[in-house]
């Protein structure tokens, strides 16, 4: 039987049992958030749903759970391990806030975001060893390689007064490229909602549009969202 999940007004799932026993147990859902499966007209804690023998219920506020219908909790108010954000065994994502990434982009001709694809990737593989952007971006980015340095001998050519043009070999690097650019991150988008809608679920959805357009930018701007989450979860919990 399918549960959504409700925090602070947001709806999360739909997850299994199973799911919610193991995302309560790495902390990334707590036994105080609510909890509805599309059998049951009510709210109720998820601590309810885990073990439904903790006795009898009391009503509870719809407007502090956030969620709009009745709901009820049990009277014994369950115990929420105050580091279990602390503890999670996944690293923040990199945080560096998406206007300083834009910024030095800018600044240094595009290599930065070159650079910060990498950061990005690198820590996509250490949460998700089996990631396929990893492999696209290195493919990427050494067709980029052989692509400037054929650029930077067709300049050399003209400046000593040759004639030169583009050898469809040339062409053919350029567009492979730029094939293997949107595929990483096509992949590094799957990958991202694969992961917070899973073993870190946060309800990520992220758009077809911006994320060819927009790639490691509209990343980095999801990632301070869930770093500013995560933070917030860390401090109510202490």
């Amino acid at each position: 039987m399918p549960y959504h999940i409700s925090r602070e007004g947001q709806t999360y799932g739909p997850y299994t049992f199973e799911d919610l026993q193991r995302y309560v147990a790495s902390g990334n859902v707590l036994l105080t958030d609510m909890a509805k499966s599309d059998e049951s007209p009510d709210w109720i804690p998820v601590a309810q749903i885990l073990n439904p023998s903790a006795g009898a219920a009391a009503p509870f506020d719809a407007a502090v759970s956030g969620v709009g219908t009745a709901a009820y909790v049990p009277l014994v108010t369950p115990y929420v391990q105050p580091a279990a954000y602390a503890a999670s065994p996944y690293p923040d994502p990199p945080n560096l806030h998406w206007g300083l990434v834009l910024l030095i982009g800018i600044c240094t001709c595009g290599i930065f975001f070159v650079i910060w694809d990498l950061v990005q990737v690198m820590w996509m593989k250490r949460v998700q060893p089996q990631t396929k952007a990893f492999p696209y971006f290195i493919g990427y980015v050494i067709l980029s390689v052989l692509n400037v340095g054929a650029s930077m001998g067709t300049s050399a050519a003209i400046m000593q007064g040759g004639h030169t043009h583009n050898s469809p070999l040339s062409i053919l690097v350029s567009l492979a490229s730029l094939v293997l650019l949107i595929v990483f991150r096509f992949a590094m988008r799957n990958s991202l909602e694969q992961h917070f809608n899973g073993p870190e679920p946060v309800g990520l959805r992220l758009g077809p549009v911006m994320t060819f357009f927009f790639g490691g930018l509209y990343f980095q701007y999801h990632f301070n969202r869930i770093n500013e989450m995560k933070q917030a979860m860390r401090y109510r919990g202490y």
